[in-house]
């Protein structure tokens, strides 16, 4: 695994990782929050299935320059920089929660280069309604995001995560295989909140591009007992994206929904096939 720093839209620096082998190109966009480093079983079962793994730490994340300001739709760019740097031309993409949006801006907004995308427990577009909020177990934070950036920062600085918004599958995941996943989270929390504020806040915001748009394969898994981001976004992206499958993981929550990795990328691999 290789890393870089690849130069961003306006200056600075996106920390980007490539694996560097495999027949066809992965392009992982992370959760919320997370460093952009290779999760371990995300890595391993993109090899056994023949994936070259590129990643990379969104704006404020990771080794990234800040970005206050950036949408949804910059993600394509920024993931258009990153293959470009690594020298590829066409690619998979798949997104998991906060990085689902930005995988979707790559199929919309990227139509020649991106083969197929998954996104895994992802979020809707917000309309502007109440319903888009229901039954998350706690919805503080893109609430003070709707208000804007001062607010959802403001939040940021006394908000600690409510353990109640995991369901027991969660925690067995994360002791188990994923744990990865929450040491690289803990480990951008670290460096500080902006990454994660910036997210919240684009993903409320018009994100600069229709899901409608989309010609790409697109596949939609969520678990149905996902507390963080209700299943009822991606059965909306579902009805919104034509074509696209939902793949309903039953017992399922936010980060045991990951389990599905393997069986999607059986799908990619199918596929680019």
């Amino acid at each position: 695994m290789r890393d870089a720093d690849v130069p961003a839209a306006g200056g600075g620096t996106l920390r980007a990782y490539d694996s560097g082998a495999g027949e066809s190109v992965l392009l992982w966009h992370p959760g919320s929050p997370h460093t952009g480093a290779p999760l371990a079983p995300l890595a391993a079962a993109a090899a056994e299935r023949g994936f070259r793994l590129v990643t990379y730490a969104r704006p404020s994340y990771g080794a990234s320059t800040p970005r206050p300001g950036r949408s949804i739709a910059d993600g394509a760019g920024d993931a258009a920089r990153v293959a470009d740097a690594f020298g590829v031309r066409r690619f998979a993409v798949m997104g998991y929660s906060g990085g689902g949006p930005h995988a979707l801006a790559c199929a919309a907004l990227l139509p020649d280069r991106v083969t197929a995308a998954v996104t895994l427990a992802c979020l809707a577009p917000f309309p502007g309604t109440d319903d888009w909020f229901a039954t998350m177990a706690s919805d503080r934070a893109l609430r003070a995001a709707v208000a804007g950036r001062g607010a959802r920062a403001r939040l940021a600085e006394t908000d600690a995560f409510d353990p109640e918004t995991f369901t027991t599958a969660d925690w067995a995941a994360l002791s188990g295989a994923w744990g990865p996943l929450g040491e690289d989270a803990q480990a951008a929390e670290r460096i500080g909140p902006d990454g994660l504020v910036d997210d919240d806040v684009a993903v409320v915001r018009p994100w600069g591009f229709e899901v409608g748009t989309i010609t790409a394969p697109v596949l939609l898994v969520h678990g149905d007992e996902d507390r963080v981001v209700p299943y009822a976004h991606s059965a909306r992206l579902h009805r919104d994206i034509p074509g696209s499958a939902l793949w309903p993981r039953r017992g399922a929550g936010h980060v045991s929904v990951l389990e599905a990795s393997p069986d999607a990328l059986d799908w990619l691999a199918a596929i680019s096939g």
